[in-house]
Protein backbone atom coordinates (compact mmCIF):
# COMPACT_ATOMS: atom_id res chain seq x y z
CA UNK A 1 0.00 0.00 0.00
CA UNK A 2 2.64 2.49 0.93
CA UNK A 3 4.78 1.28 -2.43
CA UNK A 4 1.67 2.12 -4.14
CA UNK A 5 0.63 5.58 -2.88
CA UNK A 6 4.39 6.38 -3.42
CA UNK A 7 4.62 5.86 -7.33
CA UNK A 8 1.07 8.14 -7.66
CA UNK A 9 2.32 10.51 -4.86
CA UNK A 10 5.45 10.66 -6.89
CA UNK A 11 3.75 10.58 -10.22
CA UNK A 12 1.46 13.61 -9.46
CA UNK A 13 4.79 15.75 -8.23
CA UNK A 14 6.45 14.71 -11.13
CA UNK A 15 3.49 15.80 -13.25
CA UNK A 16 2.71 19.02 -11.84
CA UNK A 17 6.00 20.33 -11.98
CA UNK A 18 6.58 19.76 -15.47
CA UNK A 19 2.76 21.27 -16.32
CA UNK A 20 2.98 24.46 -13.99
CA UNK A 21 5.77 25.74 -15.94
CA UNK A 22 4.80 28.89 -17.80
CA UNK A 23 3.70 27.87 -21.41
CA UNK A 24 1.57 28.62 -24.24
CA UNK A 25 -0.98 25.84 -22.82
CA UNK A 26 -1.52 27.57 -19.74
CA UNK A 27 -1.33 31.03 -20.99
CA UNK A 28 -4.25 30.07 -23.10
CA UNK A 29 -6.20 28.31 -20.42
CA UNK A 30 -5.84 31.55 -17.66
CA UNK A 31 -6.98 33.60 -20.58
CA UNK A 32 -10.51 31.24 -21.36
CA UNK A 33 -10.90 31.38 -17.56
CA UNK A 34 -10.67 35.10 -16.88
CA UNK A 35 -13.39 35.51 -19.76
CA UNK A 36 -15.61 32.53 -18.62
CA UNK A 37 -15.42 31.34 -22.36
CA UNK A 38 -15.44 27.62 -22.57
CA UNK A 39 -13.71 26.68 -19.90
CA UNK A 40 -14.92 23.53 -19.21
CA UNK A 41 -14.41 22.24 -22.90
CA UNK A 42 -10.73 24.16 -22.59
CA UNK A 43 -10.10 22.25 -19.12
CA UNK A 44 -12.23 18.98 -20.49
CA UNK A 45 -9.56 18.32 -23.16
CA UNK A 46 -6.21 19.66 -21.99
CA UNK A 47 -6.32 17.49 -19.11
CA UNK A 48 -7.90 14.36 -21.40
CA UNK A 49 -5.09 15.00 -24.33
CA UNK A 50 -2.30 14.85 -21.10
CA UNK A 51 -4.03 11.62 -19.74
CA UNK A 52 -3.98 10.23 -23.76
CA UNK A 53 -0.07 11.44 -23.75
CA UNK A 54 0.85 10.25 -20.46
CA UNK A 55 -0.52 6.98 -21.29
CA UNK A 56 1.48 6.61 -24.42
CA UNK A 57 4.67 7.65 -22.40
CA UNK A 58 4.03 5.01 -19.74
CA UNK A 59 3.45 2.39 -22.38
CA UNK A 60 7.15 2.83 -23.85
CA UNK A 61 5.81 4.70 -27.00
CA UNK A 62 8.42 7.26 -27.03
CA UNK A 63 10.99 4.72 -27.79
CA UNK A 64 9.20 3.83 -30.89
CA UNK A 65 8.44 7.86 -31.69
CA UNK A 66 12.27 8.29 -31.10
CA UNK A 67 12.39 6.33 -34.49
CA UNK A 68 11.19 9.26 -36.27
CA UNK A 69 12.71 12.51 -35.05
CA UNK A 70 11.31 13.99 -38.47
CA UNK A 71 8.38 14.18 -36.96
CA UNK A 72 8.95 16.37 -33.67
CA UNK A 73 10.65 18.43 -36.48
CA UNK A 74 7.57 18.79 -38.47
CA UNK A 75 5.18 19.68 -35.39
CA UNK A 76 7.95 21.82 -34.31
CA UNK A 77 7.87 24.06 -37.67
CA UNK A 78 3.62 23.76 -37.53
CA UNK A 79 3.42 24.23 -33.62
CA UNK A 80 5.69 27.27 -34.20
CA UNK A 81 3.86 28.92 -37.02
CA UNK A 82 0.52 28.60 -35.37
CA UNK A 83 1.83 30.30 -31.98
CA UNK A 84 3.61 33.07 -34.15
CA UNK A 85 -0.20 33.58 -35.53
CA UNK A 86 -1.69 33.52 -32.34
CA UNK A 87 0.67 36.11 -30.39
CA UNK A 88 0.26 38.34 -33.64
CA UNK A 89 -3.65 38.23 -32.73
CA UNK A 90 -2.99 38.72 -29.00
CA UNK A 91 -0.71 41.97 -29.72
CA UNK A 92 -3.83 42.88 -32.16
CA UNK A 93 -5.95 42.73 -29.15
CA UNK A 94 -3.64 45.13 -27.48
CA UNK A 95 -5.10 47.89 -29.70
CA UNK A 96 -8.41 47.02 -29.75
CA UNK A 97 -10.78 49.75 -28.05
CA UNK A 98 -12.46 47.36 -25.24
CA UNK A 99 -8.81 46.17 -24.79
CA UNK A 100 -10.56 42.08 -25.95
CA UNK A 101 -12.15 41.70 -22.23
CA UNK A 102 -15.35 39.36 -21.75
CA UNK A 103 -16.95 38.25 -24.60
CA UNK A 104 -20.95 39.19 -25.27
CA UNK A 105 -23.73 36.85 -25.74
CA UNK A 106 -23.65 36.66 -29.28
CA UNK A 107 -20.23 36.14 -29.48
CA UNK A 108 -20.84 32.68 -27.43
CA UNK A 109 -21.14 30.28 -30.59
CA UNK A 110 -18.62 31.18 -32.63
CA UNK A 111 -15.81 31.99 -29.70
CA UNK A 112 -16.28 28.18 -28.14
CA UNK A 113 -15.69 26.82 -31.32
CA UNK A 114 -12.50 28.71 -31.94
CA UNK A 115 -11.20 27.98 -28.54
CA UNK A 116 -11.87 24.58 -28.62
CA UNK A 117 -9.99 24.59 -32.24
CA UNK A 118 -7.07 26.65 -30.79
CA UNK A 119 -6.97 24.79 -27.51
CA UNK A 120 -6.41 21.01 -29.74
CA UNK A 121 -3.78 22.84 -31.96
CA UNK A 122 -1.95 24.19 -28.80
CA UNK A 123 -1.84 20.80 -27.19
CA UNK A 124 -1.12 18.51 -30.11
CA UNK A 125 1.19 20.94 -32.21
CA UNK A 126 3.62 21.46 -29.46
CA UNK A 127 6.91 19.19 -29.32
CA UNK A 128 7.40 20.30 -25.45
CA UNK A 129 4.41 18.53 -24.63
CA UNK A 130 5.30 15.16 -26.19
CA UNK A 131 9.16 15.76 -24.45
CA UNK A 132 7.49 16.64 -21.23
CA UNK A 133 4.77 13.73 -21.79
CA UNK A 134 5.74 10.53 -23.95
CA UNK A 135 9.39 11.42 -23.04
CA UNK A 136 10.23 12.24 -19.84
CA UNK A 137 7.34 11.31 -17.77
CA UNK A 138 7.22 7.89 -19.65
CA UNK A 139 10.64 7.37 -18.61
CA UNK A 140 10.56 8.34 -15.57
CA UNK A 141 7.74 6.00 -14.94
CA UNK A 142 9.65 3.20 -16.48
CA UNK A 143 11.78 3.25 -13.35
CA UNK A 144 8.60 2.63 -11.24
CA UNK A 145 8.65 -1.05 -12.65
CA UNK A 146 4.90 -2.85 -11.82
CA UNK A 147 4.01 0.51 -10.42
CA UNK A 148 4.92 2.52 -13.53
CA UNK A 149 0.97 2.49 -14.02
CA UNK A 150 0.30 3.83 -10.78
CA UNK A 151 2.85 6.61 -11.53
CA UNK A 152 1.38 7.34 -14.62
CA UNK A 153 -2.20 7.80 -12.68
CA UNK A 154 -0.67 10.17 -10.19
CA UNK A 155 0.71 12.46 -13.02
CA UNK A 156 -2.78 12.12 -15.12
CA UNK A 157 -4.44 13.57 -11.59
CA UNK A 158 -1.86 15.70 -11.28
CA UNK A 159 -2.85 17.35 -14.92
CA UNK A 160 -6.64 17.21 -14.05
CA UNK A 161 -6.24 19.39 -11.05
CA UNK A 162 -4.23 21.45 -12.30
CA UNK A 163 -5.97 22.38 -15.40
CA UNK A 164 -9.38 23.01 -13.60
CA UNK A 165 -7.48 25.26 -10.99
CA UNK A 166 -6.11 27.52 -13.41
CA UNK A 167 -9.34 27.52 -16.16
CA UNK A 168 -12.10 27.72 -13.07
CA UNK A 169 -10.14 29.77 -10.36
CA UNK A 170 -8.95 32.44 -12.90
CA UNK A 171 -12.57 33.60 -13.13
CA UNK A 172 -11.30 35.02 -9.75
CA UNK A 173 -9.21 37.24 -11.46
CA UNK A 174 -12.28 39.28 -13.47
CA UNK A 175 -12.56 41.96 -10.86
CA UNK A 176 -9.32 42.94 -11.18
CA UNK A 177 -9.96 42.98 -15.22
CA UNK A 178 -12.46 44.85 -15.35
CA UNK A 179 -10.73 47.79 -17.33
CA UNK A 180 -9.71 47.40 -21.26
CA UNK A 181 -6.15 48.94 -20.07
CA UNK A 182 -5.98 45.20 -17.13
CA UNK A 183 -6.63 43.21 -20.33
CA UNK A 184 -4.19 45.23 -22.67
CA UNK A 185 -1.65 43.90 -20.44
CA UNK A 186 -3.05 40.52 -20.06
CA UNK A 187 -2.98 39.88 -24.01
CA UNK A 188 0.14 41.57 -23.96
CA UNK A 189 1.60 39.12 -21.97
CA UNK A 190 0.30 36.30 -23.76
CA UNK A 191 1.36 37.64 -27.18
CA UNK A 192 4.88 38.14 -25.71
CA UNK A 193 4.75 34.50 -24.50
CA UNK A 194 3.22 33.11 -28.04
CA UNK A 195 5.54 34.38 -30.28
CA UNK A 196 9.22 33.82 -28.16
CA UNK A 197 7.99 30.17 -27.34
CA UNK A 198 6.92 30.17 -31.38
CA UNK A 199 10.23 31.55 -32.31
CA UNK A 200 11.82 29.09 -30.18
CA UNK A 201 10.35 25.94 -31.56
CA UNK A 202 10.88 27.20 -34.98
CA UNK A 203 14.40 27.92 -34.60
CA UNK A 204 14.92 24.69 -32.60
CA UNK A 205 13.66 22.68 -35.03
Amino acid sequence: MTSTFTAAAAGFGTGLSLIVAIGAQNAFVLRQGIRRDAVLAVVGICALSDAALITLGVGGVGAVVVAWPGALTAIGWIGGAFLLCYGALAARRVFRPDGGGLRTDGEAAGSRRRAVLTCLAMTWLNPHVYLDTVFLLGSVAADHGPLRWTFGLGAVLASLCWFAALGFGARMLGRFLAKPAAWRVLDGLVAATMIVLGAVLITGS
